[in-house]
């Protein structure tokens, strides 16, 4: 099966495409990727919605954002971007807040009219009242950088349900992805790009893995299959490295996310692309309106589409986010330490196979420099 083949990759989301598009195009060499689901672009793909004529995301909103240049000029040959920047919001007793947490979000909610140079001296009384010399755990870690009262408001009961578990429970480096701001500044990100690709994001994997070199097996297990390659085989995986050996020592913790699609005979549902929902006692995590994605498209003005997010435990057929924390984190070292001893000829990397929560910038950059480093040095 792999004798006409020079590398096999398993998935087709960013990572492996980006090292397939490379061997392919630069090195000249012949390549299978092997993916288990349906389609192409792993949890970035895009489609249209058949009801509305609508381009959503399947697997969640992804916006696109990097400050690295060569990440920005290698994705730049596949696509354009439109102007979209990122804003989120957030739906607490049935009022709307800013997310990230900013200066409008702490005004509105204390109801008090700060200017910025006094929010450090504000939130240190706030957090005077409660606060941890060495925060062992994320709920701590939130409390002291924003006291209490946000943290029970914005972040509590929105991570019990993304993460399904006590925020006692959970990592501080968690809380350490949610940007926090002193002034009134809307954009969730900072980076020096962003935005949607023009074409959607299915397109850019259409178009990065159009050469001849490159042949495409979908709704294919690797795991089911792996006993066809020899042991010299060259294989990149981008799937989840305890599944490789079968879940030995156990599974790694993950969660996953499930979606509810709809209809509604509006221009627009919620005036943004995503709106978080952060009482617990509501169960989805926020709800995803996608026509706000293109605004430079011309959708239908009598309707539009609505997706609602709920995070689940992940079974072993869809991990989505690792968890880690100390015990994922040692048991991710020793299912790598036995990989790399069993499979000398395997690249393993990727979100699920580094067990690290990526965002996209993130995983082409570490795919390019896979390529260069590993494989066509």
């Amino acid at each position: 099966m792999n004798k006409s083949y020079d590398y096999v990759l398993v998935g087709a989301g960013f990572f492996c495409s980006v090292i397939a598009e490379r061997i392919a195009n630069d090195l000249k060499k012949k390549v299978l990727i092997i993916e288990k689901r349906e389609q192409i672009g792993g949890n970035c793909y895009s489609e249209v919605d058949a009801a509305t004529g609508i381009e959503y995301h399947k697997y969640g909103t992804h916006i696109f954002h990097t400050s690295n240049k060569s990440v920005w000029d290698y994705i730049s040959k596949f696509t354009t971007f439109n102007s979209y920047y990122h804003q989120v919001l957030t739906l607490y007793n049935n009022q709307v807040y800013q997310m990230p947490i900013n200066l409008e979000t702490i005004n509105s909610f204390y109801k008090i009219n700060l200017k910025p140079y006094e929010v450090d001296d504000f939130l240190k009384k706030e957090i005077a009242k409660e606060s941890y010399k060495e925060p062992k755990n994320f709920e701590e870690q939130a409390i002291n950088i924003i006291g209490r009262p946000l943290y029970d408001a914005f972040i509590k009961g929105y991570t019990i349900k993304q993460w399904g578990r006590n925020p006692k429970d959970l990592p501080a480096h968690i809380i350490k992805r949610l940007p926090f701001r002193k002034n009134y500044s809307e954009s969730y990100f900072f980076d020096t790009h962003q935005g949607i690709p023009t074409d959607g994001y299915t397109e850019i994997f259409n178009k990065m893995l159009s050469s001849e070199n490159i042949t495409l097996q979908l709704n294919t297990d690797f795991l089911k299959v792996k006993d066809q390659f020899s042991p010299d085989t060259k294989i990149i995986y981008s799937g989840s490295i305890d599944s490789l050996l079968d879940y030995k020592y156990g599974a790694l913790d993950y969660r996953t996310l499930t979606f509810e699609k709809e209809v509604k005979k509006h221009e627009d549902y919620q005036g943004t692309s995503v709106m978080n929902y952060a009482n617990q006692e509501i169960p989805f995590t926020r709800i995803h309106e996608p026509k706000h994605l293109h605004p430079e498209r011309n959708y239908s003005k009598d309707k539009t589409l609505i997706i609602k997010e709920f995070s689940v435990e992940a079974d072993k057929e869809e991990p989505y986010y690792p968890i880690g924390g100390e015990k994922n984190n040692l048991l991710y070292k020793k299912y790598l330490k036995e990989v790399n001893a069993l499979f000398p000829n395997l690249i393993v990397g990727g979100r699920l196979g580094d067990y690290k929560y990526y965002d996209m910038h993130n995983v082409i950059e570490e795919a390019l420099n896979i390529y260069i480093k590993k494989i066509k040095s």
